[in-house]
């Protein structure tokens, strides 16, 4: 299982991740990354989002790794 989330004391709101996965990143009104609850959870993450992540510039996205329980 792989859960997605933002350091939102690093984001700095370039978008990058907005632009390769639209569908799982969003920003709050100050125009800031957060992922909404619904896609913080993952069996593996899509390659989309694999890209978001490589392009983050302050490394702000943050993949946690869990085995099931």
């Amino acid at each position: 299982m792989v859960t997605l989330s933002v350091d939102n004391t690093r984001c700095q709101g370039h978008a990058r991740c907005l632009a390769f996965a639209p569908e799982v990143f969003d920003f709050d009104d100050e125009g800031y990354a957060f992922v909404p609850e619904d896609k913080q959870i993952w069996d593996e993450l899509p390659e989309d989002v694999k890209q978001a992540v490589a392009n983050c510039p302050e490394r702000a996205i943050v993949v946690s790794e869990s085995s099931p329980s």
